[in-house]
């Protein structure tokens, strides 16, 4: 499993902080247009610096294989 993401019941779930909300928010969209990308959508909550961000394979009710690749996909957006 990618760095610091936690196994929560049936999601995968992990909480990145930033220095400000434009940084959060600066974030949210790139994880957006990941997930449109890859027809592959997560649950994000932004609350100013943090924005959290819960996988699961909803068809499958469970977590899948594709949700540990996005899981470092996402990790990723912040490389560079």
């Amino acid at each position: 499993m990618a760095e610091g993401w936690e196994r929560k019941g049936e999601r995968l779930v992990k909480t990145f902080e930033f220095r400000d909300f434009g940084e959060a928010v600066a974030f949210t969209v790139r994880v957006a247009m990941l997930a449109e990308k890859l027809n592959h959508h997560p649950d994000i909550s932004l609350s100013w610096n943090r924005v959290k961000v819960k996988l699961t394979t909803h068809s499958e009710g469970r977590v899948t294989q594709r949700d540990l690749e996005m899981a470092e996909k996402i990790d990723k957006l912040l490389e560079g």
